[in-house]
């Protein structure tokens, strides 16, 4: 989904249309994926830090149904750095995925790539606890796909940390993107949440109260357990592969509605749930 390898080829050989197309709807998607990130990171930063900092720690249960808890003070410690530490997944991870960071600054991306693989494994590691020692809204469906997508996380970050180690860095490229689509999948599903709001109007399919029903479902099953995003970023690794003009141009379509999409429910959640919530810092 994202161009991290740049498509290369023989001296005088130039690249078809069908690549052409594919590495621009992969760039339009990186763009647009990476304001909708940076957006989330500030919002984290802006909603949850400010609380901290106001010593107003109830209010992240407006948010984060019983993310904090009168006199559990470890439970409180481990939702605080699983925050914090998703703040530096969002606003780093398209910092690594951008070409020209790696070409001209490969000691930032070096150790960015240290510290984003070390907290994704944190981060998932201290999801896994919340999700089965804390109530949790949803069902068991939700509660079971999001355990699945830690296993996800710990498991590609830990195959890319083996590849960049023995410079492997084709395959260390590969899994890292693997890693970003499912380090990713929170802010996927609310963005989906999010654009699925935009377009009916309301709450369709579920029930907004007790965050069940078939919508919810699906969405966290096809965002967690057997994640799209993933899905289609095999099929943009594969359409490079085999440059094949009716694969990529099919692959370049699905990223380009994709990104329509992601973008809708950008929008609708800056503008419904974000930027509603951040106090104004004047």
């Amino acid at each position: 989904m994202i161009t991290t390898t740049p498509v290369s080829f023989p001296e005088k050989t130039q690249a078809s249309p069908g690549t052409k197309a594919l590495t621009l709807a992969a760039a339009i998607w990186l763009t647009v994926a990476t304001i909708g990130q940076w957006l989330f990171g500030l919002y984290i930063l802006l909603f949850y830090g400010t609380s901290a900092m106001g010593g107003d720690f109830q209010r992240w249960n407006k948010v984060l149904p019983h993310g904090y808890v009168e006199g559990d003070w470890k439970g409180n410690l481990v939702v605080g750095f699983h925050i914090l530490l998703a703040a530096i997944l969002v606003m780093g991870g398209p910092l690594q995925l951008i070409p020209a960071i790696r070409r001209y600054a490969p000691g930032f991306h070096r150790w960015l790539g240290r510290i984003y693989v070390i907290t994704a494994i944190v981060v998932s590691t201290a999801g896994l606890i919340m999700a089965w020692t804390r109530q949790v809204v949803g069902d068991s469906t939700q509660q079971i796909s999001i355990s699945i997508q830690a296993l996800y996380i710990i498991g590609f970050a830990l195959v890319a940390i083996r590849y960049a180690r023995s410079r492997q860095f084709d395959q260390h490229r590969i899994w890292a993107l693997r890693l970003f689509m499912v380090v990713n999948g929170v802010w996927f599903f609310r963005v989906g949440l999010m654009c699925w709001l935009l377009i009916h109007g309301g709450p369709v399919g579920f029930d907004p109260e007790t965050f069940t029903g078939p919508f919810l479902t699906a969405l966290s099953v096809f965002t967690y357990a057997i994640p799209l995003s993933l899905i289609i970023l095999e099929m943009y690794l594969y359409a490079q592969r085999k440059r094949n003009e009716a694969i990529s141009y099919l692959t370049s379509v699905l990223l380009l509605l994709g990104t329509i999409l992601m973008g809708l429910g950008i929008f609708a959640a800056t503008m419904g749930m974000w930027l509603p919530r951040v106090k104004p810092l004047w």
